[in-house]
């Protein structure tokens, strides 16, 4: 993601999950414990958060640092990992050019460096599991989807859930080995051979909205940049879908 966080802004306003604002509130010191390559230009760090009060998937953390001079950087991230109660979360980082925190963790942190987070954040972007979802993604929008896709593995839920993931190639894509059926990818500038490159469109999502648009519990989570965003809502809402099952999260 890029170093600047739009805070999640709806298309509609469907309910929102509580947020524990204690914890949300608090600095908690965490533990790098590993960290590991996704993609080009992307990593995913691996942080102990011996406090941690747990969180739901979709949902986001701040993260801290803090220079010798005192000086201090502070981004928004979203929470790759599954809910689970081993004290650990994992955040997916894109490097930024100049970004200050992305930059120092991607060049300069080492696995057993600390680093200051707290959360978990927004209750509005969160997916507990619970109903049936549609999630699009694009670049680094697709890491709070990530964490919504393990956990309904993880638990083992029935209810339907589909991914598509836009990115522009085969090199870029993060998480690559873990997508399954439920997921399609979209390449808009370079793709394996035989498959087709171009911008998501109404064709890409034409099986989830013909003959009609799914009808009671189902909610869309749209993830990424502005102009991804607006596309994609769009596309959603041109095909049929309710805007009030929309739900939106924007990286700037």
């Amino acid at each position: 993601m890029t170093e600047t966080f739009v805070p999640p802004t709806p298309f509609a306003v469907p309910g929102r999950i509580a947020v524990d604002e204690r914890a949300a509130a608090t600095w908690q010191t965490a533990t790098i414990t590993g960290i590991r390559a996704e993609a080009l230009g992307v990593k995913t760090f691996r942080l102990a958060v011996p406090g941690w009060a747990g969180h739901l998937p979709g949902q986001h953390l701040m993260l801290r640092l803090t220079a010798a001079d005192g000086y201090t950087a502070q981004r928004h991230y979203s929470i790759a990992s599954p809910p689970d109660d081993s004290g650990h979360v994992e955040l997916t980082l894109d490097h930024v050019p100049g970004g200050e925190v992305s930059g120092h963790l991607h060049t300069v942190a080492r696995a057993g460096d600390t680093v200051e987070v707290r959360g978990p954040l927004s209750g509005f972007f969160a997916w507990p599991g619970d109903r049936p979802a549609l999630l699009l993604g694009a670049g680094s929008g697709v890491v709070p989807l990530m964490s919504m896709l393990r956990h309904h593995r993880r638990r083992g839920l029935r209810v339907p859930l589909h991914l598509i993931v836009s990115t522009r190639g085969p090199r870029e894509l993060p998480y690559a080995g873990e997508y399954g059926e439920e997921t399609r990818v979209v390449y808009t500038r370079t793709a394996p051979a035989g498959i087709p490159v171009g911008r998501l469109s109404a064709a890409h999502l034409a099986p989830y909205l013909r003959p009609r648009p799914p009808a009671g519990d189902w909610e869309a989570y749209v993830c990424g940049s502005n102009g991804f965003a607006e596309h994609a809502s769009r596309l959603l809402a041109d095909g049929g879908w309710p805007v009030e099952r929309i739900r939106i999260e924007r990286f700037g």
